[in-house]
């Protein structure tokens, strides 16, 4: 048989134990190459660029929005 508490954890012990289980916003840095706000270490969506070098071609603007009547 597992071992149980014997008295109830106060409000103020839950609390405090659960106060650094918030969530922390998010570290952006600024692509060197175009300044758009990019998480470290990851390819900017904005340009294609990562360490000083272009992986991809970046994205044309959405082809949803374009204004051509059929």
């Amino acid at each position: 048989m597992p071992p149980l508490p014997k008295k109830k954890h106060t409000r103020a012990r839950q609390g405090g134990r659960s106060a650094h289980h918030f969530r922390t916003a998010p570290n952006l840095s600024k692509c060197p190459s175009c300044g758009a706000a990019t998480m470290p270490h990851r390819v900017c969506k904005e340009c294609g660029f990562y360490n000083g070098r272009q992986v991809f071609e970046a994205p044309e603007e959405a082809a949803g929005s374009s204004t051509e009547t059929a």
